[in-house]
């Protein structure tokens, strides 16, 4: 998404407006035909539905906006630090002790940020501004994860919180882009269509139906690899490499490394636990 977003020539604001436009007419479109209950939610669940695509559309708007203000890398490497958000936010959201294992793998994420914002001083700002989106982030799947438990289908979902964040986005163009909404040029559809039904429609509705299953920490944390593949892709097709810094891929890499320590630590933990319960 971070290439695509690199890629398409509007901006932030115009670009999540014709994400989540596209996709929520598009799983309009397809609830017609196939399914035409799950147009309807109920009131309350409309309005919950409503709110989560506000947060989602300002995360996009966070991270299309880090992306102009900085580059791919420096935006992808704030996006990384997402786990370490929900590690704190899940908890104080569903009332349950913050996870020990959790915690060490944010202390990790934190010095990786600390690396790169401190010698990456160029790019601050949109470094910043990818925080803030992380953030916001670390709160819409937890949100989400308590839509999904209560039955709802992810489609329906999808086609309110994209409608949400398409508002959004909307209200964000006199900040962001003052009296300058954009249209996508022609060289911009294609890889506009690819985003909104490829990255949003069809990804984004399969990640609320996996939170049937997995916790937000989870899915945030596979969710964390996108600036593994968008960094190099980034460094392949548009030579960032040559504007960072090397504190840059030493504190990118401790936050990976974090992400990829923390299944082993509760695979472990899990271990012991079973070992006690056996003895």
């Amino acid at each position: 998404t971070a290439v695509l977003g690199r890629i398409i020539t509007i901006e932030a604001p115009s670009l999540v407006f014709w994400r989540t436009g596209i996709a929520a007419l598009g799983m309009a479109l397809w609830l017609a035909l196939v399914a035409p209950r799950l147009l309807r939610l109920p009131s309350g669940v409309t309005l919950r539905a409503l709110g989560v695509g506000l947060l989602i559309g300002a995360h996009w708007v966070c991270f299309f906006w880090s992306i102009s203000l900085a580059n791919i890398s420096i935006a992808l490497a704030g996006f990384a630090t997402i786990s370490l958000f929900t590690a704190l936010t899940e908890p104080l959201l569903e009332r349950r002790p913050v996870r020990s294992s959790e915690l060490c793998c944010g202390i990790v994420v934190i010095i990786g940020i600390l690396l790169i914002a401190g010698l990456e001083r160029s790019h601050l700002t949109g470094f910043l501004v990818s925080l803030v989106g992380a953030v916001l982030a670390s709160i819409f799947p937890v949100l989400n994860r308590g839509l999904v438990a209560e039955g709802h289908s992810s489609r329906s979902l999808l086609l309110y919180e994209m409608s949400g964040a398409c508002l959004l986005a909307a209200l964000a163009l006199p900040f962001i882009s003052p009296g300058h909404f954009q249209w996508p040029t022609t060289a911009d559809w294609l890889p506009l269509l690819v985003l909104a039904l490829l990255c949003t429609l069809v990804a984004h509705t399969w990640n609320i139906h996996l939170l049937r299953r997995l916790t937000a920490y989870t899915a945030n944390l596979a969710m964390n690899f996108e600036p593994v593949w968008g960094i190099i892709l980034a460094a392949r097709v548009f030579r960032e490499y040559h504007d960072l810094h090397p504190g840059f891929y030493l504190g990118t890499a401790l936050i990976v490394l974090a992400n990829c320590r923390d299944p082993i630590l509760r695979r472990r933990t899990r271990s012991a636990r079973s070992k006690v319960d056996i003895a």
